[in-house]
């Protein structure tokens, strides 16, 4: 009787479990999760202001989608340069994600900080906060051709929050549109300067809907117009810049972002846990109680990186017509 060799069916053992280890590898590595550890979302300012709270709110149902705790991480100073010196110094992995306001733009604009806007990737807006441009009641310019008109003449006091900032670079983009002189005068804050136009110290001013909307709704502002596309579902006796001829939209925008080396689909699933979270109730009333909606201001990553870009080209225009970049 043949015997078979028992040396071939353990060759054969060995051979077949060397194919299943190449065959099972792409497999494993193709299930590996993310995210599978906190997420931590970094801010450039203190905590308990406005970047804070938003971040807070939109963590609330995301870390429930992500499936991990999330938890905020202030890097204070040089307006946003601190906090991209720290993202640059951990791994491009999605675990460490930023808040986003104008001020980094303006930053990496004018050569503050280590990053350049290539290296920003948007994965989810999270706040569209449009500008009035607001007189006080007892101004005497009634329209926004009123105030056009007087300022070609000589230039008027306009608040800003801060010299360089998103008041003043929309206020010197929509001078530029509509040629108008203006005098600016900074008080160190948005609050600071709607107390300005109450108290008659200057002219005009410019608020985001969330500082100034109360005001304008009960009477002690005049708002000449909303510098967007399209009036405001809840302000819609006011006039937008672009129906008088002035095509300037400007608004305070917050959302997040990953450094440029983060893998697409970690990504993906940063951007579509966030806008999920943001779209849920809890925070559609943190923005409704700030006067401004879930459908003008979330956005996911194509729309929200795209935003990006066509903000900080519209802000190196005014920072250089302002003389602030060198």
């Amino acid at each position: 009787m043949n015997r078979i060799s028992p040396m071939i069916p353990r060759r054969a053992l060995i051979f077949g479990a060397a194919l299943a280890c190449v065959a099972v590898a792409p497999i494993a590595q193709a299930q590996e999760k993310f995210p599978d550890k906190p997420i931590q979302v970094v801010i450039h300012s203190k905590y308990g202001g406005g970047t804070d709270t938003t971040a807070r709110m939109m963590m609330i149902r995301s870390r429930r989608y992500l499936g991990v705790d999330m938890a905020v991480v202030s890097q204070r100073g040089g307006s946003g340069a601190q906090a991209h010196h720290y993202a640059s110094s951990k791994p491009r992995d999605g675990y460490t994600v930023l808040a986003l306001t104008q001020t980094h733009l303006y930053t990496i604009a004018r050569g503050k900080s280590p990053l350049s806007i290539d290296d920003v990737v948007g994965v989810a807006r999270a706040m569209d906060d449009p500008t009035f441009i607001t007189v006080s009641a007892s101004s005497p310019y009634k329209t926004l051709k009123d105030l056009v008109d007087a300022s070609k003449g000589k230039p008027l006091n306009w608040g800003v929050a801060q010299v360089g900032g998103t008041e003043h670079i929309g206020l010197a983009r929509f001078a530029k549109a509509s040629d108008i002189k203006f005098k600016v005068v900074p008080f160190g804050s948005g609050a600071q300067m709607v107390q300005a136009l109450m108290s008659g110290a200057i002219d005009a001013t410019l608020p985001n809907v969330s500082e100034g909307g109360s005001q304008v709704k009960d009477g002690t502002f005049r708002a000449l117009a909303v510098m967007a596309p399209k009036r405001l579902a809840d302000y819609p006796d006011v006039p937008t810049t672009f129906e008088n001829g002035y095509p300037v939209k400007v608004s305070t925008t917050r959302g997040y972002w990953v450094l440029k080396g983060t893998p697409e689909d970690r990504i993906e699933v940063l951007s579509e846990a966030m806008v999920k979270a943001m779209k849920h109730e809890v925070f559609a009333n943190y923005l409704k109680s700030a006067g401004l909606t879930v459908d003008d201001s979330v956005a996911g990553s194509e729309e929200w990186t795209k935003n990006i870009r066509e903000e900080y080209a519209q802000a190196v225009e005014a920072l250089t017509d302002l003389g602030l970049l060198k």
